[in-house]
């Protein structure tokens, strides 16, 4: 045998490694998928007991663990509308603080609204015209980090950082 065919057995040997590093590699990307899936799974599960946990220690589940200043019933219905379904306009918060307490008017509820952006709780979307409310983004966080489940976001909104 001389020292060409060594080389050639070499350079073969060579291939056939990186051949099945390739192999390997498409092999265990499924894995790596599913350990992935996994922490997340563990993340929605810890998030579930959590909740679990809130529920069992203050009989609900609501906005005033995290706001606890909010000073009358109609401003928690509002935080409450809205957690449910941000970007509202002044008339579909009011129709919902309606249904969650029988009675609400439209002049109360857009005081409210405005001494909840003061507080930094509640922001709105610029402009006076289809203007909407939602929860602030440091508030929603702050939800997020009590249910201790990752916040997820659909879209960026315009006034992202700030609460107002």
């Amino acid at each position: 045998m001389g020292e060409g065919d060594l080389q050639d057995d070499v350079r073969e040997l060579r291939k056939q490694v990186e051949a099945l590093r390739e192999v390997l590699g498409e092999v265990a990307e499924p894995y790596r998928e599913m350990a992935a899936y996994f922490d997340q799974l563990q993340t929605i599960t810890r998030g579930y007991f959590r909740l679990l946990d809130l529920y069992t220690k203050h009989g609900a589940v609501s906005p005033d663990l995290v706001i606890p200043g909010l000073k009358d019933d109609i401003s928690k219905h509002i935080v409450t509308a809205l957690f449910e379904k941000g970007d509202r306009n002044i008339s579909q918060i009011t129709e919902s603080v309606k249904g969650k307490r029988g009675t609400a008017s439209r002049r109360i509820v857009r005081a409210r609204l405005a001494d909840l952006k003061e507080q930094g709780i509640v922001a709105a979307t610029p402009g006076s015209r289809r203007r909407t409310f939602r929860i602030a983004d440091v508030v929603a966080e702050k939800w997020s980090q009590v249910l201790g489940v990752p916040k997820y976001r659909d879209q960026p909104h315009e006034d992202q950082g700030t609460n107002r």
